[in-house]
């Protein structure tokens, strides 16, 4: 079905999702659900997403650019560009968070060892003190 103003029922629906995509990343920003950080990749798709479900004829040249004769493959392309971004993203984050771990495992054990050894040394001086004590 064509719309009066020539946008089609697909299109339209394409703009509200895109917009309701867009507005969710940044409210799981504004609720401090997600980093801003880590949502750069997600806005900028969510705005690539909206941009090209208005500006149809943009896909169109895109898709002519990269050779896709379907431009809503193109369209599902950048998506799959985009979640392999994402992806790698993640996975540099986690890499991050996974040395920064294992630095702070360590250094706990570090501090948990030099507490033990803290605790010997007090309870060898209150030991000596007490045996001081009695010798006198």
């Amino acid at each position: 079905m064509i719309l009066q103003t020539g946008v089609s029922q697909i299109q339209v629906i394409a703009i509200i999702v895109s917009i309701l995509f867009l507005l969710l990343i940044l409210f799981l920003i504004y609720r401090e659900r997600i980093k801003e950080e880590y949502s750069l990749l997600w806005i900028f798709f969510a705005i690539i997403f909206v941009v090209f479900s208005i500006w149809r004829e943009g896909l169109d040249y895109l898709a002519h650019i990269i050779g896709v004769d379907y431009p809503p493959a193109a369209l599902f392309m950048i998506l799959l560009i985009a979640i392999f971004l994402i992806l790698i993203e993640f996975s540099i984050i986690i890499s991050k968070l996974s040395n920064k771990s294992k630095t702070l495992a360590q250094e706990i054990g570090m501090i948990k060892q030099e507490l033990k050894e803290l605790q010997q040394e007090i309870k060898e001086d209150q030991s000596a003190d007490k045996s001081e004590y009695a010798d006198k």
